[in-house]
């Protein structure tokens, strides 16, 4: 499918409007011939001839026909503008709801700035051509065409000599819409870059004033804004140099009026009231002449943010769920269907190009148990658990959520059933309460309370002065780090989910609350599998299995006595962090 056709799809759905407006231009167009045509019989039957009677019915006819055109024209725009804003509506609905489709990948290459241009500028580069481009350039074909015939009837040879424009006019069109198009390409990449360099810095805001880098962030600004001005400038220059060209055409068509035309008054070929009409057609003539230039830079324009808008539309994301998933549901409307939390990893790989991150992963937990990750940075602990909630897909391998892969699972249904509490917390523009109750908005306030106190962050939230009700900032702006991860934990608690993941989620929180959270965490429902990602061992020492990974690979596995009594990677993590391991635990290795 071609952009236009995509778009065309949207445009379809008004056509009873479009077709509406279209035929009240046409009429308008129409009535516009009637003006010059009674002037000149107000010159030949009135003035010359004296026939003072029908001046009356004359005027009245004036004045009727553009009462009417006032009217119609007040019709036809509002036909347009809301065709124009329905199909606005329905692109950016259809738009955004693809986006909240894509995976992992797709939000990786792709900039927050590049995007949210797609969803402002482009759009509304789009509604204009609907709203206003379309009637225009169709309205004033029809003038251009109206005019030439009355112009005919008149006379032939002044029509014929009013032609000798055409060709030029036609060659300059096509030179301007082949040169216009790759500026305008320029402009709107330049637009992206700017909008998605404001948005970088405005969100990071505090690191560029921790670095006291206000000078150099305007510097890099500066040099975008140049980028976008010269783009800018050079699309201009592409009209400037055609703009001129179509302004002498039109003007050619004047000289042409007065000298042949008052040449043929002259040699009574033409009457007097035949050139008042004429000349009144001219205008006629001349605005689509003059407009030609403005007309292929806003079809440009349009054809260019529809190219990048379905450009965005169209990337499929690599994961989503099968066509014959065991959870027939759709994206949106998904039923809630409860599953076990029993996960096995199963000789599984993951490489992103030619990097390597995790391979040779093999290991099962059953519904209940709780399992810790530790290991170096980088290690690939929380691409685990990536492939598990399938924000990526296993390059090679199976990972299986009671013994199905999660490749053949309804995918909506499976994120619904884990609730995780990422290492990048990330708070929405809300309410305390809404942030907690994000995943089960439908909860009771004792629910979510609940699930505060479980993640011990009901004590700070009751200290807000608006408790519940206080407005957090976007990312959570004006928490501090630890108090943002309990009201993620709340969160992930609150769903109730099949599955935990915690990846490094009380890195923020002192000793004692981390103490707390973790004796609230084995108060959790029988059957819910935790994992736990951290780098401090008093996170993980109670889970029923610790796994140890380094360069993409389970180096070590087995209970916290265990590890200790192996004397490796864990160990040497324990000796670090607490100190000495004590002599029994080291012992039991000896004894083995």
């Amino acid at each position: 499918m071609t952009p236009i056709k995509w778009f065309y799809g949207f445009l379809k759905k008004y056509q009873k409007l479009m077709i509406g407006g279209l035929f009240l231009t046409t009429v308008i167009a129409a009535l516009s011939i009637v003006n010059p045509y009674i002037s000149g019989i107000m010159v030949d039957d009135v003035i010359q001839a004296g026939n003072y009677d029908l001046l009356p019915t004359l005027i009245a006819c004036l004045v009727g026909i553009t009462l009417l055109n006032c009217v119609l024209r007040f019709l036809y725009q509002l036909m347009f503008e809301t065709a124009s804003q329905g199909v606005l509506y329905d692109m950016r609905s259809t738009v955004y709801r693809k986006l909240l489709e894509e995976d992992f990948n797709f939000y990786n290459k792709k900039r927050t700035g590049d995007l949210m241009s797609r969803q402002t500028g482009d759009m509304d580069a789009v509604r204009y051509f609907v709203a206003y481009v379309i009637y225009a350039v169709y309205q004033n074909v029809l003038l251009f065409i109206f005019a030439l015939v009355m112009i005919f009837t008149v006379s032939p040879k002044l029509a014929l000599c009013m032609l000798v424009v055409l060709p030029f006019t036609a060659i300059s069109t096509f030179k301007q819409s082949k040169e216009v198009k790759p500026a305008f390409q320029r402009n709107r990449n330049c637009f992206s870059s700017l909008n998605a360099f404001v948005q970088e810095n405005i969100s990071g805001n505090r690191v560029v004033k921790a670095f006291a880098k206000e000078e150099y962030e305007k510097g890099k600004f500066q040099i975008e804004n140049d980028r976008f001005r010269d783009a800018q400038i050079k699309g201009s220059r592409v009209w400037m140099k055609y703009v001129p060209i179509f302004e002498i055409l039109a003007y050619a068509l004047t000289v042409i009026l007065m000298l042949y035309g008052g040449y043929m008054v002259i040699q009574g070929e033409v009457t007097m009231g035949d050139l008042v009409k004429v000349n009144g057609y001219l205008w006629m003539l001349n605005a689509p002449l003059r407009m030609a230039g403005w007309w292929v830079n806003d079809i440009q324009n349009f054809v260019t943010s529809v190219e990048k808008i379905y450009a965005t539309y169209s990337e499929e994301p690599k994961v989503r769920t099968p066509r014959f998933a065991w959870n027939h549901a759709d994206t949106f409307g998904y039923p809630h269907e409860k599953i076990r939390g029993q996960v096995e990893f199963k000789d599984v790989a993951y490489s992103d190009g030619d990097d390597d991150i995790i391979k040779d992963i093999n290991f099962s937990v059953e519904a209940g148990q709780t399992v810790g990750i530790i290991g170096s940075t980088g290690s690939g602990k929380s691409t685990l658990m990536n492939l598990l909630c399938r924000f990526y897909d296993a390059t090679s391998g199976q990972v299986l959520v009671n013994g199905t892969d999660v490749r053949d699972m309804n995918l909506y249904n499976l994120r619904d059933n884990i609730g995780m509490a990422m290492q990048d917390v990330f708070l929405f523009s809300d309410t305390i309460e809404g942030n907690i109750a994000y995943g089960r908005p439908d909860c009771s306030f004792e629910q979510v309370k609940k699930a505060a106190i479980m993640a011990d962050a009901n004590h700070f939230i009751n200290a807000m002065p608006d408790g519940y009700d206080t407005i957090v900032g976007e990312r959570g702006m004006g928490l501090s780090g630890g108090q943002k991860q309990r009201i993620s934990l709340a969160r992930a608690l609150l769903k109730d989910p099949s599955i935990l993941i915690l990846d490094d989620t009380t890195s923020a929180v002192d000793m004692e609350t981390e103490s707390y959270i973790q004796k609230q965490l084995k108060s959790i429902k029988e059957g819910c599998t935790v994992f736990i990602i951290a780098y401090r061992i008093s996170s993980i020492k109670d889970a029923d299995l610790i796994l140890v990974m380094d360069g993409g690979r389970i180096i070590e596995r087995g209970t916290h006595s265990e590890l200790l009594a192996k004397d490796g990677y864990y160990a040497k993590a324990f000796h670090n962090q607490y100190g000495e391991i004590p002599q029994e635990l080291l012992q039991k290795k000896h004894i083995a």
